[in-house]
């Protein structure tokens, strides 16, 4: 089976889990949870050339005016067709491999026709989900959703359950607390710094200063965190002037 239908197929049922369960809202510390240590990488997105650690995971980005705009191009299902599969429609998503643990990423985001983008981190090498996906933040215009990727909803063992109906109780008592949904208010076509805190097994989320989610749950402390990704849903969003730090508990 080729990777990208199936990632895709994968991703398009998270979402499907995300609107099946209800808002949570559980406190939100008000201070961050991590303090910022080394620099590990910056990029304004300024001029011609691009650090080479940024590439295409799926279409389509484009560097564009001191911005990484995201534009969701695979947008309809493509039926099967000549022994091929069929390939889903999946969000944009484009890569950067910089191996973190515990970090601060802080990046500034602009919807212009969007529906979702994201900061998302990954590692390749783990088995235990589907294609490594650990943990995710998102940012909706009616809202923030923290994810335990790991654990819940690309874990492949929920996944296998989810073949066999008479496993569904089963699934939802796994899935229970792997996310977390805290409703909010954003405006298209304004600017917002957007910054992703993960320490140990919590992950904190601030927009220009407030924060806005929080969720603990294992995956989110996985050690390896090799990739950051940057998530488009619609058409179009912007990325400008991110920062990533290595970080320590704040407590």
């Amino acid at each position: 089976m080729h990777l990208r239908p199936l990632l895709a197929l994968t991703c398009l049922a998270t979402a499907a889990v995300f609107a099946a369960e209800p808002p949570k809202t559980p406190n939100i510390p008000a201070g961050p949870i991590a303090k910022k240590g080394e620099l590990l990488f910056a990029d304004d997105f300024q001029g011609a050339t691009h650090d080479k650690r940024w590439h295409r995971v799926v279409d389509t980005f484009t560097f564009e005016k001191g911005a990484l705009k995201g534009t969701q191009t695979r947008d309809k299902e493509i039926p099967a067709a000549n022994g091929k599969p069929a390939v889903p429609a999946h969000a944009a998503v484009f890569g950067l491999e910089l191996p973190t643990k515990d970090s601060i990423v802080e990046v500034k985001i602009r919807f212009a026709g969007a529906t979702r983008m994201d900061v998302e981190f990954d590692d390749r090498k783990y088995t235990g989900s589907h294609y490594g996906h650990l943990c995710r933040a998102i940012v909706a215009l009616n809202g923030v959703t923290l994810v335990d990727e790991r654990e819940g909803s690309q874990n492949e063992a929920i996944k296998a359950l989810r073949a066999d109906p008479a496993k569904k109780a089963e699934v939802a008592k796994r899935m229970a607390g792997k996310s977390a949904t805290f409703p909010g208010k954003y405006e298209a076509g304004r600017t917002y710094t957007f910054t992703v805190e993960t320490v140990g097994d919590e992950m904190r989320a601030s927009i220009d200063g407030q924060p806005v989610g929080y969720l603990k749950s294992p995956g989110i402390g996985h050690p390896t965190k090799s990739k950051i990704e940057l998530g488009v849903s619609g058409k179009d969003g912007y990325f400008e002037d991110i920062k990533v730090w290595n970080a320590a508990p704040a407590k």
